[in-house]
């Protein structure tokens, strides 16, 4: 996560990150069917232990997720999504030195992810979902806003674009303006061009080559890569 903005701070809740330097974001599914580690971390004390070990390994953040959004995932309904994510959340918080992230597109789970003292909202549908925009700005959490045409069950169904780069900024700015317009301050911002989310591998590599434009935004930049079949294809 790097940042041209004059401010190097992205508060979180009642924590702030210095974004002076880059960051690590820990992954945590507490999911049955994500593509990396579906189930492994189910359990309330599994999850914890994950936690508790990506961030020795250097973790700033812990990104919990109670919804799958590999190509092909189920939806699941608010509640089903609410019982996964908050008492992980909560036992993060109250236990660990660390920024919890929820992986969210439900204004449920941001408004009780935030009393719960979570710091980020990181959603793939940039709160384009009814009420999202509201729940984040009542929250006071930092949003992470990312790209991706359509939903996870169809978003790599042939994925087209006539200039991928134009577009990824075009939509993220749209958001930025949609974000401002109910309070949110830019300072609480990032920005993700959202690899793997509706693109090919061609897509993402002129993506990573021209990277350094997504400072146009004026966000912090947030990537997230890990173990997807980008990688697998390149090698």
């Amino acid at each position: 996560m790097t940042s041209v903005q004059s401010s190097t701070r992205l508060p979180c809740g009642n924590r702030v990150l210095d974004l002076a330097h880059p960051h690590v974001m820990g992954i945590l599914n507490v999911t049955p069917d994500s593509f990396s580690d579906g189930g492994r971390y189910s359990a309330l004390d599994a999850a914890l232990f994950h936690a508790q070990a990506m961030v020795k390994a250097g973790a700033s953040l812990i990104d919990v997720g109670g919804e799958s959004t590999r190509p092909g995932a189920r939806p699941v309904s608010p509640l089903e999504e609410m019982e996964r994510v908050a008492p992980v959340v909560e036992r993060i918080v109250a236990e660990l030195d660390v920024v919890v992230s929820v992986d969210t597109s439900t204004p449920a789970v941001m408004r009780e992810s935030g009393r719960l003292g979570a710091g980020l909202i990181n959603d793939v549908r940039s709160l384009q979902r009814e009420g999202a925009l509201q729940a984040a700005a009542h929250s006071g959490m930092a949003v992470c806003l990312m790209h991706m045409h359509g939903e996870p069950q169809t978003m790599q169904d042939n994925p087209v674009y006539n200039d991928l780069l134009l577009d990824v900024l075009g939509f993220l700015r749209e958001r930025q303006l949609a974000c401002a317009e109910v309070g949110i301050s830019r300072d609480k911002l990032l920005v993700d061009p959202g690899f793997g989310f509706a693109k090919t591998l061609e897509h993402n590599l002129s993506l990573f080559r021209r990277m350094e434009r997504l400072h146009e935004l004026g966000s912090p930049v947030l990537v997230g890569v890990s173990r997807k079949s980008m990688i697998g294809k390149v090698l």
